[in-house]
């Protein structure tokens, strides 16, 4: 009974696509909000569909995803009606992103299921069929050790000690180094580094698998994203490898390694957008502060500028120095008050001549409150909020500018074939506000105080009853704002349906689900 409603759902979806529409199947890297939720609406700006597998085989959380019974999902007769496919090889390859830094896995069974997922490629010769992978990031999956986390992988004090090992120089380079490396696997336990140690060799060598794959043309498309890890650590090896192979391959033009992880289903979902329309939008960036593009954010291995750059190319457009279809206006920390009042009037002066603005704010890891709440307080104080193309400000670079480059591209393809969506558009920007503002500087803060005077320091897993009552005052805090930002930054829709929620136990994130009605 359960297939069979699934299947008159996706036949109705399917059918309902309109003309002129790609319907793009997408395979997430979990369950979270920006991963799967966030490409789908994206996609609707520009009139298209996004289709993706029922949520009980992505797993949540704690709970990896059903690799096997993805492979049988993209296997269905339906989805040969699809235009392109993104799909996440660590979901098909462990069971999701947190799986995926988990020695769960032999590797032996990953390469089974990725040469299914080639397999599968080939019934869909006439779909375009990109892939999207990460490189292991430097720290385990940070979590409290209590509950169903407690026998989790490296859960508890182990995790910080990995952590600043992996962040060592590789191999360490004096005396203080060494020293410190021994004493950082007393602590983190040797059996539990090493098997750590093995999972990164583990993921490396299926990222080289996966390029080799590609070169061979199971996929179009292959993106490899560097899961948090700065400039330092073991993680530099892992990158140089697969550089190396990607020259001796000779993909470059198929196959890019960048900043980012919980970002890369919207970047190539954008650049579907882009290739179905056959088109190649023109972005240019404006930073609010001289030089700003040279700083690094800590969770990345490149400057900003490079990364603002990566993140273009993978999402089908083209950087140009000058008049574009899309200006990019970065915001990054310590900008004077000139700078910002100079930033905010060049960007209304790209809105008056209908140019669809990105805006893209990079001081979401700051310790300044008041600083990072400062230009979207700007722009919905000043009416700029709704006019702007796209708005985005949540934890690294490559994850804030990797959401605005492709919700501009979606605006700006839409409007030019006459598909785009106003209300879709609405509805994706008024999440980022609730989030990315609301949330992160009011609502978050509120509910981990609340959290510390009960006696929960550690917000990174929660136990049900906790995280039940967590998820409720989060509702409570989050939802006047919400309203508010409906009121004032689009007063010609109405609350059609907006719901609020914490889809994990921690509270790093909130999933809202915004739906607006026109006002009458």
């Amino acid at each position: 009974m359960r297939i069979a409603a699934l299947v008159c759902c996706l036949l109705a979806f399917l059918g309902a696509t309109s003309v002129g529409a790609a319907t793009i199947v997408v395979v997430p890297l979990d369950d979270r909000p920006v991963t799967a939720q966030l490409p789908q609406m994206l996609a609707a700006i520009a009139g298209d569909r996004v289709i993706l597998p029922p949520r009980g085989l992505i797993g949540t959380y704690l709970t990896p995803g059903d690799p096997d019974a993805l492979l049988r999902w993209l296997r269905d007769p339906l989805l040969a009606r699809a235009d392109a496919f993104v799909i996440s090889t660590d979901m098909i390859g462990y069971g999701g992103l947190v799986a995926s830094r988990t020695p769960t896995a032999p590797e032996f069974l990953v390469r089974s299921r990725l040469n299914d997922l080639a397999a599968i490629r080939t019934a869909h010769a006439n779909a375009s069929f990109a892939v999207f992978g990460t490189v292991m990031r430097l720290a385990p999956t940070g979590l409290a050790p209590i509950g169903d986390a407690a026998s989790f992988f490296a859960a508890g004090p182990p995790t910080e000690a990995i952590q600043q090992y992996a962040n060592l120089p590789d191999p360490p380079q004096t005396q203080a180094d060494r020293t410190k490396a021994a004493a950082l696997r007393a602590r983190a336990g040797s059996a539990t580094l090493d098997a750590y140690l093995a999972t990164r060799a583990r993921n490396r060598a299926i990222d080289l698998w996966l390029l080799r794959q590609t070169a061979e043309g199971a996929y179009d498309r292959l993106l490899l994203g560097q899961d948090d890890a700065g400039p330092v650590g073991l993680h530099l090896k892992d990158l140089a490898a697969l550089r190396a192979s990607v020259a001796r391959l000779a993909i470059a033009d198929r196959a890019s390694i960048e900043p980012g992880a919980d970002e890369l289903a919207m970047t190539l979902v954008a650049a579907q957008i882009a290739r179905e329309a056959g088109v190649v939008p023109t972005v240019s960036v404006i930073y609010s502060r001289a030089n700003g593009g040279a700083d690094n954010d800590p969770l990345e291995f490149a400057p900003f500028d490079t990364t603002v750059g990566s993140i273009i190319r993978a999402s089908g457009a083209q950087r140009v120095n000058g008049d574009a279809d899309i200006p990019l206006f970065v915001r990054v920390a310590d900008s004077t008050p000139e700078q910002e009042a100079t930033f905010v009037s060049a960007m209304r002066a790209q809105v008056q001549r209908g140019k669809a603005v990105a805006v893209a704010d990079l001081t979401f890891l700051q310790n300044d409150e008041a600083q990072r709440r400062g230009l979207a307080e700007s722009l919905i104080d000043s009416r700029l909020a709704g006019a702007i193309a796209s708005f985005a400000s949540w934890n690294t670079v490559a994850n804030t500018v990797g959401t605005a480059i492709p919700e501009a591209l979606a605006v700006a393809i839409g409007k030019r074939r006459g598909t785009y969506d106003a209300r879709a558009h609405a509805q994706f920007q008024l999440d980022r506000y609730i989030d990315d503002y609301a949330f992160h500087s009011f609502a978050r803060p509120a509910i981990n105080d609340a959290l510390v005077a009960r006696g929960i320091p550690d917000h990174t897993y929660l136990l049900p009853d906790v995280a039940e009552a967590t998820d409720r005052h989060n509702r409570r805090v989050l939802w006047p704002f919400a309203v508010d930002l409906l009121a004032r930054v689009y007063p010609q829709y109405r609350n059609g349906g907006l719901t609020i929620s914490l889809p994990w136990h921690r509270t790093f994130e909130t999933e809202i689900d915004v739906r607006l009605v026109p006002r009458v």
